[in-house]
Protein backbone atom coordinates (compact mmCIF):
# COMPACT_ATOMS: atom_id res chain seq x y z
CA UNK A 1 0.00 0.00 0.00
CA UNK A 2 3.05 2.53 1.18
CA UNK A 3 4.62 1.82 -2.24
CA UNK A 4 1.19 2.57 -4.23
CA UNK A 5 1.27 5.46 -2.46
CA UNK A 6 4.42 6.93 -3.50
CA UNK A 7 4.05 5.34 -6.93
CA UNK A 8 1.50 7.71 -7.28
CA UNK A 9 3.15 10.62 -5.93
CA UNK A 10 6.23 10.50 -7.58
CA UNK A 11 3.51 10.06 -10.83
CA UNK A 12 1.91 13.51 -9.50
CA UNK A 13 5.34 15.35 -9.48
CA UNK A 14 6.64 14.01 -12.43
CA UNK A 15 3.65 15.20 -14.16
CA UNK A 16 3.27 18.78 -12.50
CA UNK A 17 4.62 21.16 -14.83
CA UNK A 18 1.24 22.45 -16.68
CA UNK A 19 -0.78 22.00 -13.58
CA UNK A 20 -2.84 25.22 -12.93
CA UNK A 21 -3.60 24.10 -9.33
CA UNK A 22 -0.95 21.29 -7.93
CA UNK A 23 -2.22 19.33 -4.69
CA UNK A 24 -0.63 20.16 -1.14
CA UNK A 25 1.40 16.90 -1.47
CA UNK A 26 3.10 17.67 -4.58
CA UNK A 27 3.35 21.88 -3.65
CA UNK A 28 5.39 20.74 -0.70
CA UNK A 29 6.67 17.58 -1.71
CA UNK A 30 10.14 18.79 0.01
CA UNK A 31 8.70 19.70 3.31
CA UNK A 32 6.95 16.57 3.35
CA UNK A 33 9.77 14.37 2.39
CA UNK A 34 12.25 16.29 5.40
CA UNK A 35 9.16 15.28 8.11
CA UNK A 36 9.07 11.76 6.79
CA UNK A 37 12.81 11.43 6.94
CA UNK A 38 13.24 13.22 10.09
CA UNK A 39 10.01 11.59 11.77
CA UNK A 40 10.71 9.39 14.65
CA UNK A 41 7.64 8.71 16.94
CA UNK A 42 4.44 6.28 16.49
CA UNK A 43 2.35 6.67 13.82
CA UNK A 44 -1.19 5.63 13.76
CA UNK A 45 -2.47 3.07 11.47
CA UNK A 46 -2.80 3.88 8.17
CA UNK A 47 -0.53 6.90 8.86
CA UNK A 48 2.29 7.90 6.56
CA UNK A 49 3.74 9.99 9.27
CA UNK A 50 3.38 10.69 13.45
CA UNK A 51 0.45 13.20 15.03
CA UNK A 52 3.78 15.58 15.91
CA UNK A 53 4.48 15.81 12.50
CA UNK A 54 1.84 16.66 10.93
CA UNK A 55 1.05 19.31 13.31
CA UNK A 56 4.56 20.51 12.55
CA UNK A 57 3.67 20.66 8.88
CA UNK A 58 0.35 22.15 9.02
CA UNK A 59 1.57 25.31 11.92
CA UNK A 60 5.49 25.14 10.76
CA UNK A 61 8.45 24.50 12.22
CA UNK A 62 12.03 23.68 11.33
CA UNK A 63 13.33 20.28 10.32
CA UNK A 64 17.19 19.75 10.05
CA UNK A 65 18.48 22.78 7.40
CA UNK A 66 14.32 22.40 6.41
CA UNK A 67 11.69 25.60 7.04
CA UNK A 68 8.47 24.27 7.17
CA UNK A 69 6.15 27.05 6.11
CA UNK A 70 2.78 27.20 8.42
CA UNK A 71 -0.35 26.15 6.35
CA UNK A 72 -2.85 27.06 8.64
CA UNK A 73 -2.21 30.62 11.33
CA UNK A 74 -4.05 30.53 13.67
CA UNK A 75 -4.80 28.62 16.65
CA UNK A 76 -2.27 25.68 17.32
CA UNK A 77 -4.68 23.60 19.98
CA UNK A 78 -7.81 24.03 17.29
CA UNK A 79 -5.02 21.88 14.68
CA UNK A 80 -4.01 19.35 18.08
CA UNK A 81 -7.88 18.66 18.32
CA UNK A 82 -8.36 17.68 14.64
CA UNK A 83 -5.12 15.83 14.56
CA UNK A 84 -6.84 13.84 17.60
CA UNK A 85 -9.97 13.96 16.06
CA UNK A 86 -8.51 11.55 12.81
CA UNK A 87 -6.69 9.17 15.39
CA UNK A 88 -10.10 8.05 16.74
CA UNK A 89 -13.12 6.47 14.49
CA UNK A 90 -14.79 9.84 14.81
CA UNK A 91 -14.85 11.84 11.58
CA UNK A 92 -13.97 15.49 11.42
CA UNK A 93 -16.13 18.62 10.47
CA UNK A 94 -14.54 21.93 10.32
CA UNK A 95 -17.52 24.97 9.91
CA UNK A 96 -16.48 28.66 9.58
CA UNK A 97 -17.24 31.57 8.05
CA UNK A 98 -16.45 31.97 4.05
CA UNK A 99 -12.26 31.98 3.75
CA UNK A 100 -11.10 30.57 7.00
CA UNK A 101 -9.21 28.16 5.65
CA UNK A 102 -11.14 25.18 6.22
CA UNK A 103 -11.03 23.21 2.72
CA UNK A 104 -7.10 24.61 2.85
CA UNK A 105 -6.56 22.85 6.48
CA UNK A 106 -9.02 19.71 5.31
CA UNK A 107 -6.20 18.96 1.78
CA UNK A 108 -3.24 19.79 3.91
CA UNK A 109 -4.49 17.55 6.19
CA UNK A 110 -4.86 14.75 3.85
CA UNK A 111 -1.53 15.05 2.01
CA UNK A 112 0.85 14.74 5.55
CA UNK A 113 -1.30 12.26 6.71
CA UNK A 114 -2.21 9.82 3.24
CA UNK A 115 -0.15 12.04 0.79
CA UNK A 116 -3.08 11.73 -1.29
CA UNK A 117 -5.89 15.05 -0.72
CA UNK A 118 -7.19 14.37 -4.15
CA UNK A 119 -9.99 11.98 -3.09
CA UNK A 120 -12.80 14.35 -2.89
CA UNK A 121 -16.65 14.77 -2.87
CA UNK A 122 -17.66 18.44 -3.67
CA UNK A 123 -20.89 19.35 -2.11
CA UNK A 124 -23.78 20.74 -4.81
CA UNK A 125 -27.46 21.28 -5.47
CA UNK A 126 -26.57 18.41 -7.89
CA UNK A 127 -24.85 15.75 -5.51
CA UNK A 128 -26.30 12.48 -5.56
CA UNK A 129 -26.07 9.42 -3.06
CA UNK A 130 -23.97 7.64 -5.43
CA UNK A 131 -21.11 10.01 -5.51
CA UNK A 132 -20.62 9.00 -1.63
CA UNK A 133 -21.41 5.41 -2.32
CA UNK A 134 -20.87 4.07 -5.91
CA UNK A 135 -22.77 3.61 -9.07
CA UNK A 136 -21.84 1.61 -12.15
CA UNK A 137 -20.41 1.33 -15.87
CA UNK A 138 -23.34 1.18 -17.52
CA UNK A 139 -21.98 -0.59 -21.01
CA UNK A 140 -20.64 -3.27 -18.90
CA UNK A 141 -23.53 -3.69 -16.40
CA UNK A 142 -25.72 -4.13 -19.66
CA UNK A 143 -23.29 -6.18 -21.55
CA UNK A 144 -22.52 -8.79 -18.45
CA UNK A 145 -24.33 -7.86 -15.73
CA UNK A 146 -22.99 -6.61 -12.58
CA UNK A 147 -19.36 -7.11 -11.87
CA UNK A 148 -16.42 -5.53 -9.56
CA UNK A 149 -14.94 -4.38 -12.82
CA UNK A 150 -18.58 -2.68 -13.68
CA UNK A 151 -18.18 -0.67 -10.24
CA UNK A 152 -17.65 2.88 -9.83
CA UNK A 153 -15.74 3.48 -6.89
CA UNK A 154 -16.90 7.03 -4.71
CA UNK A 155 -13.74 9.11 -3.51
CA UNK A 156 -15.17 7.48 0.31
CA UNK A 157 -15.49 3.96 -0.98
CA UNK A 158 -11.81 3.85 -2.29
CA UNK A 159 -10.40 5.36 0.90
CA UNK A 160 -12.51 2.82 2.90
CA UNK A 161 -10.65 -0.09 1.10
CA UNK A 162 -7.48 1.96 0.82
CA UNK A 163 -7.49 3.11 5.45
CA UNK A 164 -6.85 6.57 4.16
CA UNK A 165 -9.06 9.73 4.33
CA UNK A 166 -11.92 11.31 2.25
CA UNK A 167 -12.56 14.88 2.66
CA UNK A 168 -16.43 16.10 1.54
CA UNK A 169 -16.50 19.39 1.14
CA UNK A 170 -19.20 22.08 1.60
CA UNK A 171 -21.37 19.41 2.59
CA UNK A 172 -24.44 21.24 3.64
CA UNK A 173 -24.68 22.12 0.07
CA UNK A 174 -26.03 18.16 -0.47
CA UNK A 175 -29.65 17.49 0.36
CA UNK A 176 -30.51 16.14 2.85
CA UNK A 177 -31.37 12.73 1.56
CA UNK A 178 -27.49 12.71 0.10
CA UNK A 179 -26.32 13.71 3.52
CA UNK A 180 -28.12 10.81 5.43
CA UNK A 181 -25.76 8.16 3.24
CA UNK A 182 -23.17 9.25 4.93
CA UNK A 183 -24.60 8.10 8.17
CA UNK A 184 -24.41 4.16 7.47
CA UNK A 185 -20.65 4.58 6.12
CA UNK A 186 -19.76 7.14 9.82
CA UNK A 187 -21.60 4.66 11.57
CA UNK A 188 -21.00 1.23 10.75
CA UNK A 189 -17.07 1.68 8.71
CA UNK A 190 -18.97 -0.45 5.82
CA UNK A 191 -20.66 -0.24 2.41
CA UNK A 192 -22.89 -3.12 0.93
CA UNK A 193 -22.95 -3.93 -2.24
CA UNK A 194 -26.44 -5.85 -2.31
CA UNK A 195 -25.83 -6.34 -6.30
CA UNK A 196 -22.64 -8.14 -6.05
CA UNK A 197 -23.73 -9.69 -2.41
CA UNK A 198 -20.41 -8.46 -0.56
CA UNK A 199 -19.97 -5.72 2.09
CA UNK A 200 -16.99 -4.05 1.84
CA UNK A 201 -15.13 -2.98 5.49
CA UNK A 202 -12.93 0.50 6.51
CA UNK A 203 -9.64 -0.45 6.36
CA UNK A 204 -7.68 1.19 9.79
CA UNK A 205 -6.80 4.56 8.56
CA UNK A 206 -10.24 5.47 7.35
CA UNK A 207 -12.21 8.59 8.03
CA UNK A 208 -13.91 11.63 6.42
CA UNK A 209 -12.73 15.20 7.05
CA UNK A 210 -16.01 17.49 6.10
CA UNK A 211 -16.42 21.07 5.55
CA UNK A 212 -19.32 23.05 6.16
CA UNK A 213 -20.39 26.92 5.72
CA UNK A 214 -21.97 28.73 8.42
CA UNK A 215 -23.46 31.09 5.69
CA UNK A 216 -24.84 28.11 3.91
CA UNK A 217 -26.21 26.72 7.24
CA UNK A 218 -29.67 27.31 6.09
CA UNK A 219 -29.70 25.14 2.86
CA UNK A 220 -29.58 22.45 3.87
CA UNK A 221 -28.85 21.90 7.55
CA UNK A 222 -27.31 18.61 8.83
CA UNK A 223 -29.47 15.88 10.38
CA UNK A 224 -28.78 15.51 14.37
CA UNK A 225 -27.98 11.94 13.47
CA UNK A 226 -25.14 13.14 11.64
CA UNK A 227 -23.85 15.73 13.47
CA UNK A 228 -23.34 13.28 16.00
CA UNK A 229 -21.44 11.34 13.65
CA UNK A 230 -18.63 14.08 13.59
CA UNK A 231 -16.49 15.80 16.12
CA UNK A 232 -16.93 19.51 15.12
CA UNK A 233 -14.25 22.62 15.00
CA UNK A 234 -15.43 25.59 14.65
CA UNK A 235 -12.24 27.51 12.54
CA UNK A 236 -12.53 31.56 13.81
CA UNK A 237 -12.03 34.33 11.34
CA UNK A 238 -8.48 35.92 12.47
CA UNK A 239 -9.06 38.25 15.44
CA UNK A 240 -6.01 40.70 14.67
CA UNK A 241 -5.79 42.37 11.88
CA UNK A 242 -1.88 41.62 11.95
CA UNK A 243 -2.19 37.80 11.71
CA UNK A 244 -5.10 38.19 8.33
CA UNK A 245 -2.63 40.12 7.02
CA UNK A 246 0.34 37.97 7.18
CA UNK A 247 -2.14 35.32 5.73
CA UNK A 248 -2.83 37.32 2.84
CA UNK A 249 0.76 37.88 2.37
CA UNK A 250 1.79 34.52 3.12
CA UNK A 251 -1.04 33.32 -0.24
CA UNK A 252 -0.99 36.06 -2.32
CA UNK A 253 2.78 35.70 -2.77
CA UNK A 254 2.32 31.34 -3.36
CA UNK A 255 0.00 32.12 -5.95
CA UNK A 256 1.90 34.54 -7.61
CA UNK A 257 4.16 31.98 -7.40
CA UNK A 258 2.33 29.34 -8.75
CA UNK A 259 0.59 31.10 -11.73
CA UNK A 260 3.52 33.02 -12.96
CA UNK A 261 2.14 36.48 -12.41
CA UNK A 262 4.24 38.91 -14.15
CA UNK A 263 3.95 41.28 -11.17
CA UNK A 264 5.80 42.54 -8.21
CA UNK A 265 4.07 41.34 -5.40
CA UNK A 266 1.88 44.37 -3.74
CA UNK A 267 3.70 46.67 -0.89
CA UNK A 268 2.53 46.10 2.62
CA UNK A 269 0.46 49.32 2.81
CA UNK A 270 -1.25 47.85 -0.14
CA UNK A 271 -2.37 44.69 1.88
CA UNK A 272 -3.20 46.61 4.88
CA UNK A 273 -5.58 48.90 3.24
CA UNK A 274 -7.63 45.92 1.25
CA UNK A 275 -7.53 43.72 4.80
CA UNK A 276 -9.11 47.02 6.54
CA UNK A 277 -11.61 47.85 4.13
CA UNK A 278 -13.07 44.39 4.46
CA UNK A 279 -12.99 44.06 7.67
CA UNK A 280 -14.53 47.19 8.12
CA UNK A 281 -17.23 46.64 6.10
CA UNK A 282 -17.57 42.67 7.05
CA UNK A 283 -18.03 43.81 10.83
CA UNK A 284 -19.89 46.70 10.18
CA UNK A 285 -17.69 49.31 11.85
CA UNK A 286 -14.55 51.23 11.33
CA UNK A 287 -11.22 49.68 13.14
CA UNK A 288 -11.19 51.75 15.75
CA UNK A 289 -15.19 51.20 16.75
CA UNK A 290 -16.07 55.07 16.07
CA UNK A 291 -18.29 55.07 13.32
CA UNK A 292 -20.79 52.38 12.52
CA UNK A 293 -20.94 50.83 8.87
CA UNK A 294 -23.47 49.89 6.20
CA UNK A 295 -22.05 45.57 5.48
CA UNK A 296 -22.56 44.75 1.76
CA UNK A 297 -24.61 41.30 1.04
CA UNK A 298 -21.30 40.15 -0.37
CA UNK A 299 -18.66 37.73 1.67
CA UNK A 300 -15.75 39.73 1.99
CA UNK A 301 -13.49 37.03 3.94
CA UNK A 302 -9.54 36.92 3.89
CA UNK A 303 -10.12 34.36 0.60
CA UNK A 304 -11.58 36.88 -1.19
CA UNK A 305 -9.05 39.83 -0.18
CA UNK A 306 -6.56 37.10 -1.82
CA UNK A 307 -8.01 36.49 -4.99
CA UNK A 308 -8.41 40.42 -5.43
CA UNK A 309 -4.80 41.29 -4.62
CA UNK A 310 -3.50 38.41 -7.17
CA UNK A 311 -5.77 39.80 -9.86
CA UNK A 312 -4.62 43.31 -9.46
CA UNK A 313 -1.21 41.91 -9.76
CA UNK A 314 -2.45 40.11 -13.05
CA UNK A 315 -3.54 43.49 -14.38
CA UNK A 316 -0.38 45.28 -13.21
CA UNK A 317 1.94 42.72 -15.10
CA UNK A 318 -0.41 42.62 -18.39
CA UNK A 319 -1.91 46.13 -18.77
CA UNK A 320 0.73 48.48 -16.31
CA UNK A 321 4.20 48.87 -15.70
CA UNK A 322 4.20 45.64 -13.47
CA UNK A 323 3.86 47.81 -10.06
CA UNK A 324 0.28 47.13 -8.13
CA UNK A 325 -0.85 50.43 -7.89
CA UNK A 326 -4.39 51.46 -6.55
CA UNK A 327 -6.25 51.64 -9.91
CA UNK A 328 -5.13 48.11 -10.20
CA UNK A 329 -6.36 47.37 -6.36
CA UNK A 330 -9.68 50.02 -7.09
CA UNK A 331 -10.71 47.85 -10.22
CA UNK A 332 -10.93 44.40 -7.56
CA UNK A 333 -12.72 46.51 -4.97
CA UNK A 334 -15.46 47.42 -6.56
CA UNK A 335 -15.91 44.01 -8.01
CA UNK A 336 -15.68 42.37 -4.50
CA UNK A 337 -17.97 44.57 -2.75
CA UNK A 338 -20.76 45.34 -5.15
CA UNK A 339 -22.41 41.96 -6.49
CA UNK A 340 -24.97 43.59 -8.90
CA UNK A 341 -27.14 45.27 -5.93
CA UNK A 342 -28.36 48.26 -5.76
CA UNK A 343 -27.95 48.01 -1.75
CA UNK A 344 -24.33 47.74 -2.41
CA UNK A 345 -23.67 50.51 -4.83
CA UNK A 346 -25.06 52.65 -1.60
CA UNK A 347 -23.12 50.88 0.68
CA UNK A 348 -19.69 51.05 -1.05
CA UNK A 349 -20.49 54.85 -1.73
CA UNK A 350 -21.43 55.92 1.62
CA UNK A 351 -17.82 54.13 2.86
CA UNK A 352 -15.49 55.93 0.09
CA UNK A 353 -17.23 59.45 1.39
CA UNK A 354 -17.49 58.72 4.71
CA UNK A 355 -14.41 56.66 6.11
CA UNK A 356 -11.58 56.73 2.90
CA UNK A 357 -12.05 60.32 1.95
CA UNK A 358 -11.27 61.03 5.30
CA UNK A 359 -8.04 58.79 6.06
CA UNK A 360 -5.77 61.23 4.79
CA UNK A 361 -2.85 60.91 2.47
CA UNK A 362 -1.90 57.74 2.44
CA UNK A 363 -5.32 56.99 1.70
CA UNK A 364 -5.79 59.49 -1.14
CA UNK A 365 -4.17 57.36 -4.21
CA UNK A 366 -6.57 54.80 -3.46
CA UNK A 367 -9.74 56.77 -2.71
CA UNK A 368 -9.25 58.81 -5.87
CA UNK A 369 -9.44 55.22 -7.89
CA UNK A 370 -12.44 53.98 -6.30
CA UNK A 371 -13.84 57.13 -6.79
CA UNK A 372 -13.48 57.01 -10.66
CA UNK A 373 -14.13 52.91 -10.91
CA UNK A 374 -17.35 53.92 -8.86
Amino acid sequence: MAKKKAAKATEKSNGDGGMLRQPAEVAYQAELDALLKADKHDKPPGWRMSPRAVLTYICGGKVGSTTITPKYIGHQRLVEIAISTLITDRALLLIGEPGTAKSWLSEHLTAAINGDSTQVVQGTAGTTEEQIRYTWNYAMLIAHGPSHEALVKSPVFRCMETGSIARFEEITRCASEVQDAAISILSEKRISVPELGVEVPAQKGFSVIATANTRDRGVNDMSAALKRRFNIIVLPTPKAIETEIDIVKKRVADLASNLELKAQLPTDDAVEQVVTIFRELRTGQTLDGKSKLKSPSGVLSTAEAISLLAGSMALAGNFGDGKVGPDDVAAGLLGAVVKDEEKDHVVWSEYLKNVMKKRGSAWRPLFKACEEHS
